[in-house]
């Protein structure tokens, strides 16, 4: 049965001028939640609450049922743990600023919680930030590294999609609430569902029906770098929220890592900046699991070499790198017909040699 101080908590959640510290201040001064309900605003003042919000909550306090606003939480099949719970994640209790509580839908596995990896970047990601995500993401979540996002378009999305693609387990921290209709952005609701039916987690501290409003989202980032060793930062612009949370991450005593890019590209501004105040330089899944002085599994690292199984195919294999070269540069250097080069790219492909990045773009599959 569901304690009455947790139902207390959850329905003191819905007033919005109460955030987690004003929710851990009162939670510190009554030893029996539901006190609140009735207790003067003196009490209020003395718990450490502002008086004009003091006095507004009393207002608002007649229209709040504590029952009514926890079976919406049970009808949408939401859990609640607070920060007394023994399964309340032991990173996420260390920062300065912890939630009181937390909503979730899906699985919170505690014991592997000392190898989250938090993964944000810009949500108009490039062709070299989905690349990235394949080289290093990938392997990671092969050795079981659980990455931890904000189920935002681009690389937070794409990081994501690329762990449940690898077997491993993610978590999506939200700016809103965790019911079907405001669960942001819409697009990746599908996503956010397969992310709990493969063992992971979506996660909020934000109560049902909360809007995804604009300043939700660097208060939710704490989250997403308290929940996790480290933080990686794959392609954001000076103004990015992802810096946000890479600030966030070095005030709470984590790792950050930087993936370097082009000095010419806008989205490498932020990343660029970053190695420029002291974050590690990462190339490779292997750099952070040296950081975080984790063993890589070799088997999960292969050494592919591809060899070819033509003469043309020999050709193309001369030209192709790590780097995205154009299928017409392809056919110009490998002096090949456009014919013959198209036919010998897609068995390329179809064998697991080469991957096509979209737009004719091809590099060798690693």
């Amino acid at each position: 049965m569901t304690s009455p101080n947790v139902i207390s908590l959850v329905a003191l959640s819905t007033f919005e001028k109460f955030n987690s510290k004003k929710l851990l201040k009162l939670k510190k001064y009554f030893s029996n939640l539901s006190d609140v309900w009735k207790a003067p605003i003196t009490e209020l003042i003395n718990a450490g609450i502002d008086e004009a919000i003091a006095l507004e909550f009393t207002e608002a306090r007649k229209k709040i049922l504590p029952e009514k606003e926890w079976g919406k939480i049970d009808k949408e099949n939401i859990q609640v743990l607070t920060i007394d719970d023994e399964s309340y994640p032991q990173l996420l209790k260390e920062i300065y600023d912890p939630p009181a509580l937390l909503y979730y839908k899906g699985t919170l596995n505690k014991k592997i919680a000392q190898t989250n990896l938090a993964v944000v970047g810009s949500r108009k990601a490039s062709i070299y930030g989905r690349q990235v995500i394949e080289e290093i993401v990938a392997p990671l979540a092969r050795e079981n590294l659980i990455v931890v996002s904000g189920l935002a378009l681009g690389i937070d999305a794409m990081a994501h999609n690329e762990t449940l693609k690898q077997g491993g387990v993610t978590y999506a921290v939200l700016g809103s609430g965790l019911d079907k209709e405001h669960i942001y952005p819409t697009q990746n609701r599908h996503l956010a569902n397969q992310i709990i039916e493969n063992g992971g987690a979506i996660i909020s501290e934000f109560p049902i029906g909360t809007l995804p409003l604009r300043y939700n989202f660097p208060i939710r980032n704490r989250i997403i770098s308290g929940l996790s060793l480290a933080t990686l930062v794959i392609e954001a612009t000076e103004d990015s929220g992802s810096l946000i949370t890479a600030k966030l991450a070095l005030e709470q005593n984590r790792e950050v890592f930087s993936v370097p890019g082009s000095i010419f590209s806008n989205l490498s501004e932020g990343p660029n900046n970053l190695l420029k105040i002291g974050a590690q330089v990462v190339t490779s899944a292997e750099d952070i699991l040296h950081y975080l002085n984790l063993e890589k599994t070799p088997e999960l690292f292969p050494e592919n070499k591809v060899i070819a199984s033509s003469a043309e195919e020999a050709a193309i294999l001369k030209i192709l790198s790590r780097e995205p070269k154009h299928i017409n540069i392809i056919i110009k250097e490998s002096c090949l017909s456009s014919s013959i080069a198209s036919s010998t790219l897609i068995m390329m492909e179809i064998k697991g040699k080469v991957r096509n990045l979209g737009g004719m773009l091809y590099v060798l599959n690693k």
